[in-house]
């Protein structure tokens, strides 16, 4: 099967990934805020990172496909490629006609497929473009932004575009526009990759509400995890769930755990603070617990949804639908101190390679050394540049292919 996802924690098969590119360069002081980081990393060494971490998985069995790769594949096909860049140009907000047409004879004339990609990628900036004679009222106005159509650095988190959820996917409407036009390479791909077409998509971007792949977690092949964050909203949950019961056949689900975290930039995601490592372990911060509420949404009567609130502590909730005692890891220790300096670099977003055995971060040092107290075995890659996204290694990957545990 071309997606196949049932478990946060079966042997991982096949991932995958996006090496960063030009795009970060792309990022200047003033537009940090705007492209959602809050530092510029170093892109040589990021990449080097990023090379390491898929050497990681590689050496481990695991298959890697590139994004630039899948999505230059489907440009092969001439009309594929010329509506790609029309879509990309609208997408892109460029609304002026003359411009329009600027930018597509410049993007048209990238002959080869991954260096268009990769351009799209990495934004352009207006003094790319051939001087124009035209003189327009907008073009006679001082405009200091440098760019035309901006460039998108946080594609290296693979995770939020889409989200591989059984043998389906959900192509997502993300919160931020900057990272919306993220979207646009699966779009693709699902729609006209050979390999991909046919596979069922449980969620489109055209829905009214912003739904990212950090906050779905696969618990299992009937139990969904997703979180209520600052990225993904409640209503988006609602419109999967009656996709799921009510719209895609053969699909095993039959409950989606919603999980109500507080809405900051520090807990963007569910998997920025819950992740699943083990049959019966979990890495938490601590501190979401003081506040989360989690509902159960299952299927009602008469294409109607039955939403219930979850009684007990999150343990409690984890056994009675995983039907086995847990065990959560607190971030840090549960110190308070250390567990938000290591939460914010992503202690608690490991990408499980099987079940016990984990993908980390080399600077969280005291939650590295409780995991493997428990038993779990650490991968540690370095991140000195890629953490500065704010992102971990689930961030970084999406699972295609995992297999049975």
């Amino acid at each position: 099967m071309r997606i196949n996802v049932k478990s946060e924690i079966a042997p991982l098969k096949k991932v995958l990934l996006h090496r960063p590119g030009r795009e970060l360069e792309n990022i200047a002081p003033e537009f940090l805020e705007s492209f959602l980081f809050d530092d510029i990393p170093y892109l040589k060494k990021a990449q080097e990172e990023h090379d390491i971490f898929a050497k990681t998985l590689t050496d481990n069995g695991v298959e890697v496909v590139y994004l630039h790769e899948l999505a230059a594949q489907v440009m092969a096909d001439p009309k594929i490629r010329q509506q790609f860049i029309r879509q990309f140009i609208d997408e892109a907000s460029i609304f002026d006609p003359h411009l329009q047409t600027v930018v597509y004879q410049f993007l048209d004339a990238i002959s080869e497929c991954e260096a268009l990609i990769r351009k799209t990628m990495a934004g352009i900036l207006y003094n790319e473009l051939p001087k124009s004679e035209v003189k327009r009222l907008a073009s006679l106005v001082p405009n200091n932004y440098p760019f035309v159509a901006n460039p998108m650095p946080n594609l290296y988190f693979t995770r939020d575009p889409f989200a591989s959820i059984g043998n389906a996917v959900s192509i997502n409407k993300m919160h931020s526009v900057v990272r919306n036009r993220e979207v646009i390479y699966a779009d693709y791909i699902f729609k006209y990759h050979p390999e991909y077409q046919q596979v069922k998509n449980v969620y489109q971007r055209g829905f009214d509400f912003s739904i990212e792949g950090g906050d779905i977690l696969v618990l299992n092949e009937k139990t969904l995890a997703i979180g209520i964050s600052q990225r993904t909203q409640a209503e988006a949950i609602e419109k999967l769930a009656h996709q799921l019961f009510f719209e895609v056949d053969d699909h095993e689900v039959e409950v989606i755990l919603a999980f109500d975290i507080p809405k900051i930039r520090a807990y963007m995601h569910l998997d920025t603070v819950f992740t699943q490592i083990d049959e019966d372990k979990f890495t938490v911060h601590s501190q979401i617990q003081e506040t989360l509420t989690v509902f159960a949404l299952t299927k009602g009567e008469n294409q109607e949804l039955k939403i219930t609130e979850e009684a007990g502590s999150l343990e409690t909730i984890l056994q009675r639908y995983l039907k086995r005692p847990v065990t959560l890891i607190p971030c840090g220790g549960g110190d308070r101190v250390i567990a938000q300096r290591e939460q914010w670099n992503d202690a608690s977003n490991t990408l499980c390679l099987r079940p016990g055995e984990v993908v980390v971060y080399g600077r969280n040092n005291v939650t590295n050394a409780l995991l493997e107290k428990h038993g779990i075995k650490l991968h540690v890659i370095a991140c000195s540049e890629l953490s500065r996204g704010r992102g971990g290694p689930r961030c970084m990957s999406m699972p295609l292919v995992r297999g049975e545990k």
